[in-house]
């Protein structure tokens, strides 16, 4: 079984979404997440990212504030899942509900180990 990181992109501006939107958005979530530990496939519930007081550090060493101003799609979080491949670790993350209401999309990474070098 390899693990893969589930990173969870989105492009909409929170301050758009009601209280009651934003419950039935957590509700899913933790639906979702639920089905994957159901299954014994959740490996770490991951973090959100946050946005205010994020940086980028470039090699010259200048230092600004988050990739916002250049960029409309950003991670928001991430979740670490077990699956045999990659296709079927996709096919867990169709039902996340960033793709299925959320207006975002997944990207799915496997996670380099030592056991795992691809």
């Amino acid at each position: 079984m390899k693990e893969f990181a589930l990173l969870f992109r989105v492009n909409e501006d929170r301050a758009t979404v009601s209280p009651a939107e934003m419950q039935e958005r957590m509700t899913n979530w933790m639906n979702w997440m639920g089905g994957i530990a159901a299954r014994d496939r959740l490996v770490s519930n991951g973090n959100r990212l946050g946005v205010k007081g994020s940086k980028v550090v470039t090699p010259d060493g200048l230092v600004s504030d988050g990739p916002y101003t250049e960029v409309k799609e950003f991670i928001n979080g991430y979740i670490v899942i077990k699956a045999p491949t990659a296709e079927e670790a996709a096919e867990m993350a169709k039902g996340c509900p960033i793709i299925t209401g959320g207006g975002g999309r997944v990207e799915v990474r496997p996670l380099v180990t030592p056991d795992n070098q691809e």
